[in-house]
């Protein structure tokens, strides 16, 4: 009998096929190459926060790649779709459970004979086979599903890696930017404390009026709370900062360490021309929905084949016996095969539904992919924008600056010489301070639009073999065997 069923199986699995739509991607309309110039910049196994020449910051998010809990979290995803996948791959293959067991009992002097109470007992050992033999491909697609379901795991890995070292390049430099800017309040401060002096002197020997005194008293407090702010937004930040990299409790008291100063901070050349718009594909979010959407499309399938009959084969071989000294003796050997046909009758739609649900859920990770394709093109070409902008931004505060230190110049003399109130000294102070504050501000904001070029371009623009499964030490994916 069990040769007889053995004998069907390669007549099943030649006749197996897979239900449902197989997936084609769909197609996306990119121009051939970005409207560039410049020269690419060199990157090292997709480091492009090496660019910027800080070792501080290369070690910042070097930490944070090894310790950031939300990429752990990450790592632990990946995880756990390989496990989903395991399971999937084993779903195909036939099952073995082994058991033992040991039943003794009394029987009621009532049902039987009165007065023949047995003690009964029955040991047995044996082995069960099951296998879903899966003739429309139900199994098959959902093992797809897992595998492309991991597959965006390991691309959701990716893009957690990319957003959190881009997170960290932009908060450091947010440090640095409050670092620069709280030097010059303070030395702001410092000239207004001189000027108040001056002015107090003045004032008590009659050569000016109290309103020039309170004024100059009013500027030098504008100063002081600038720099009690600007303090407090350091500290906050290097918070912020130390959650970022995985540091503990206890180290967030210390003073993250700074690098180069921000105006000293490299800035990564621009995108070279001629770059082709397919290096989009290379975005981790990207190539995540991607798979989501073949994940989607491969459940249709699985679906589908609820609409046909499911074929087991079950088989048990083992011993039974009333005494455990018989159990492994020929007479108590015991086997049995069978199989079972099940297909559905009546399920007043159920199935139909299901299949509904799947379609449903495929069409909005189709929606979903191309939603990223678009939001992706427009993250690159809103990069591409800033950039320039950006650099003529800067410029142009070099020059205001220029032209607010040299019109401060103009009105001290101007006032030291009875030609003008105090009060147009103090909106050129105010207009230098600010031209100062602002032009740490276009420099943060350059550096932060390189960050998001980078990020735009998936890291960079050269490309990489595979997709990023490189896990820290600490978050290592187990491999199937």
């Amino acid at each position: 009998m069990i040769k007889r069923g053995l004998s069907l199986l390669p007549v099943l699995l030649v006749a197996a096929c897979a239900v449902g739509p197989d997936y084609v991607r769909p197609a996306s309309v990119l121009p051939a190459a970005w409207k560039a110039t410049g020269t690419p910049a060199v990157l090292e196994d997709g480091a492009w926060w090496r660019t910027f020449d800080d070792p501080v910051l290369d070690r910042m998010i070097a930490t944070a790649l090894e310790y950031n809990q939300d990429l752990a979290a990450a790592a632990a995803r990946v995880d756990e779709a390989q496990a989903a996948l395991h399971g999937a791959r084993a779903s195909l293959l036939p099952r073995v459970d082994a058991g033992l067991s040991y039943d003794k009992g009394r029987s009621s002097a009532f049902t039987t004979r009165p007065g023949a109470a047995q003690v009964t007992q029955i040991d047995s050992a044996g082995a069960a086979l099951s296998w879903e033999i899966d003739l429309w491909g139900k199994l098959r697609r959902r093992r797809e599903s897992a595998q492309a379901s991991l597959a965006a795991n390991r691309y959701a890995y990716d893009g957690a890696r990319l957003s959190l070292a881009a997170r960290v390049g932009q908060t450091y430099f947010q440090l640095l930017a409050l670092d620069a800017q709280s030097t010059v309040a303070a030395a702001t401060l410092s000239s207004r404390l001189e000027s108040l002096t001056l002015r107090e002197a003045r004032f008590r020997g009659g050569l000016t009026s109290a309103l020039d005194w309170h004024q100059a008293r009013a500027q030098a407090d504008e100063a002081r709370v600038a720099v009690s702010l600007l303090r407090q937004s350091i500290e906050t930040t290097e918070h912020a900062l130390a959650v970022l990299i995985g540091a503990s409790p206890r180290s967030m008291m210390l003073e993250p360490l700074r690098g180069k100063a921000l105006i000293d901070q490299d800035l990564p050349l621009v995108l070279p021309s001629g770059l082709p718009s397919e290096l989009l594909d290379r975005r981790p979010d990207l190539a995540q929905a991607e798979q989501q959407l073949i994940a989607a499309n491969a459940q249709i399938g699985a679906a589908r084949a609820a609409f046909f009959p499911s074929i087991s084969l079950t088989g048990a071989l083992g011993t039974q016996s009333t005494a455990l000294a018989n159990l492994f003796t020929g007479p108590a050997r015991t086997w049995s095969f069978g199989a079972d046909v099940l297909a559905p009758l009546i399920d007043f739609g159920a199935t139909a539904s299901n299949v509904d649900v799947v379609d449903a859920r495929q069409r909005q990770a189709l929606a979903g992919y191309r939603y990223a394709v678009q939001n992706a093109f427009r993250e690159t070409l809103d990069a591409l924008t800033a950039q320039q902008a950006m650099a003529e931004r800067e410029l142009a505060q070099h020059d205001r600056l220029r032209a607010a230190q040299a019109a401060l110049q103009l009105s001290r003399l101007r006032y030291d010489n009875g030609y003008s109130a105090y009060l147009e000294v103090l909106d050129a102070e105010r207009d230098a301070f600010q031209a100062e504050l602002d032009l740490v501000q276009a420099r943060l904001d350059r550096l932060d639009t390189a960050i998001n070029l980078f990020k735009a371009l998936g890291g960079g623009w050269e490309r990489k073999p595979e997709p990023a499964a490189r896990l820290p030490q600490a978050m290592r994916e187990r491999r199937p065997g």
